[in-house]
């Protein structure tokens, strides 16, 4: 696509709006657009450019209908309105105002006439219209527009809006837009010399394509040159490759570690394999749909906070489910792993059917709320909002569940049944309701890490089944028991996934990382920091 036809693409979504404009401009624009009613094709082409010449937004729609055909002027006053038909009649708008005067009869308007070369003019000029709009925002995307394009055809425009361009992010793109076209040009190597210093510096790989393709085409100085930058703009991506690499590593270790730091809780601290942690997962993400649709239907403008509401009502509807598997199953079953394999499986496939039961088989979507939706650009890294929230989020449930552990004296309690259930039993601790307890904050936790899945993901009945594998190997990697070994296991596998994925693939990969740690369990069985418990004893 030509940047001619890029930029009327850009310019019939983005230079819609209307902004205030003093009275005297817009009466102005309203006699120059009326003007279009009288004169000869020829006098039409000099009011056109004129028109273009203005940069006003409102130029847009007038000049686009004006090129279908759908501009009229109404004969009883020769002003100039935007048709569309309706049924038999017209309605007219104001390009100005925007009034709307429905119902017009075709008698008592006419078409203001056009032919193929008024309609080349016109798409000529509404391509680079937006080099001289009056929003510097909408001129900086025309300018990147043209430098992806690299159309030759646009370099006049370039040249014209640099001698009065103020932007200085406008003038640069613009400037690295002209080095893009010079090069392709016949221009002296001077000229050539300069634009590939301009493209150096730019970097990245729209700049890395031209100065590649200059360097296969060139010879002497140029050719040196552009090989030259085209090494140093190679090295810096892979520098950033490598930095992506590890952001996109730890966002995933972080989503990991939100899936498994629960799991780290009931299968680290209490030995029992819990099959179902997963669906823990899963009914934390359907607790987020429902509070979010309970809140769009009851109180709409409470949408954007609805994750504050879901967070503790998911915390608290997994972890109730977990307190009733434990008192009801779990607590008969300890020291008997097999058993226990077993009877969780089955309750994860129980949950999963009573999901599909209630919410149907379907996956159901929820919205990202407004501070967590798009990206902030960082040099050549793109980081959504979403999982830069996730992973501050993980790091905060971690921080919290070790101040439990550590501060509390639910978490002294838990700790001293760990170690030693025997002796904490005859100091007084109820080791049953220890027990309840524990599982149920694990799985309360499991709950709010499906808050935060709902978020990167559709939610479906099969949610939790993406993330049990991982989250046991996160568990046993970093050492069962240890919260610090959850946290660098998650965080060590999340990174390592992802190099491994661009030369393996994503299957691959999971392989490779999981014949890592059997590997590495042959070696230090009880992982990374080892944690003397009920599990290990």
């Amino acid at each position: 696509m030509t940047v001619l036809r890029a930029l009327l693409v850009c310019l019939v979504t983005l230079l819609t709006s209307y902004s205030t404009m003093p009275q005297a401009m817009a009466d102005d624009l309203k006699d120059a657009i009326n003007a279009l009613a009288e004169g000869s094709l020829k006098d039409r082409e000099i009011k056109v450019d004129a028109l273009l010449q203005t940069g006003d937004d409102k130029v847009v729609p007038v000049l686009t209908y004006l090129a279908e055909g759908d501009l009229y002027f109404r004969k009883s006053d020769k002003k100039v309105f935007l048709a569309d038909k309706a049924g038999r009649t017209y309605r007219l708008t104001d390009p100005i105002s925007g009034d709307v005067i429905p119902d017009i009869s075709k008698r008592d308007i006419k078409k203001v006439r056009v032919n193929n070369s008024l309609r080349r003019q016109i798409r000529d000029g509404l391509s680079l219209f937006a080099l001289n709009s009056q929003d510097p925002s909408k001129r900086l995307q025309a300018a990147e527009t043209i430098y992806k394009a690299q159309d030759a055809s646009a370099l006049p425009a370039i040249e014209a809006r640099l001698e009065k361009e103020q932007d200085e992010q406008v003038i640069a793109f613009l400037q690295e837009a002209r080095a893009g076209l010079t090069l392709t040009s016949d221009a002296p190597e001077e000229a050539k010399l300069s634009a590939i210093a301009i493209l150096r510096e730019k970097g990245g790989r729209q700049a890395l394509s031209i100065l590649t393709e200059t360097a296969e085409t060139s010879d002497g100085t140029v050719k040196e040159a552009a090989s030259r930058a085209v090494v140093a703009i190679e090295r810096m991506l892979a520098i950033w490759n490598g930095i992506q690499n590890v952001w996109y590593g730890l966002s995933l270790g972080s989503v990991l570690l939100l899936a498994s730091i629960g799991l780290a809780i009931t299968f680290g601290v209490m030995g029992v394999i819990n099959m179902a942690h997963g669906e823990m997962v899963m009914i934390g993400a359907y607790t987020t749909f429902t509070v979010q649709q309970a809140i769009q239907t009851t109180m709409p403008g409470l949408l954007d906070y609805s994750l504050l509401f879901a967070i503790p009502a998911a915390f608290l509807v997994a972890g109730a489910i977990g307190f009733v598997l434990e008192r009801g199953i779990i607590r008969f079953l300890y020291g008997r792993p097999l058993e226990t394999l077993l009877a969780t499986w089955g309750v994860s496939l129980i949950l999963q059917q009573a999901v599909r039961t209630i919410f149907g088989p379907t996956n159901q979507e929820v919205s990202n709320p407004s501070w967590m939706s798009g990206a902030i650009d960082l040099a050549g890294l793109s980081l959504t909002w979403n999982r830069i929230w996730i992973f501050f989020f993980a790091l905060a449930m971690f921080g919290l569940l070790f101040a439990l552990l550590k501060r509390t004296p639910m978490g002294l309690q838990m700790r001293a049944v760990t170690q030693n259930r025997n002796m904490a039993s005859s100091l007084g601790v109820k080791t049953p309701w220890v027990d309840a307890f524990t599982f149920a904050l694990g799985s309360g936790i499991a709950g709010i890490a499906g808050v935060a899945l709902s978020q990167i993901g559709n939610v479906s009945p099969n949610l939790g089944q993406s993330y049990i594998i991982d989250s046991f190997m996160v568990v046993v990697f970093g050492g069962v028991g240890n919260l610090w070994g959850t946290l660098i296991g998650a965080l060590t596998l999340g990174v390592a996934n992802k190099f491994l994925e661009p030369f393996a693939g994503a299957v691959l990969g999971k392989i490779l990382v999981l014949v890592f740690i059997i590997l590495f369990i042959q070696k230090r069985p009880r992982g990374l920091f080892a944690l003397k418990g009920r599990a290990v004893e």
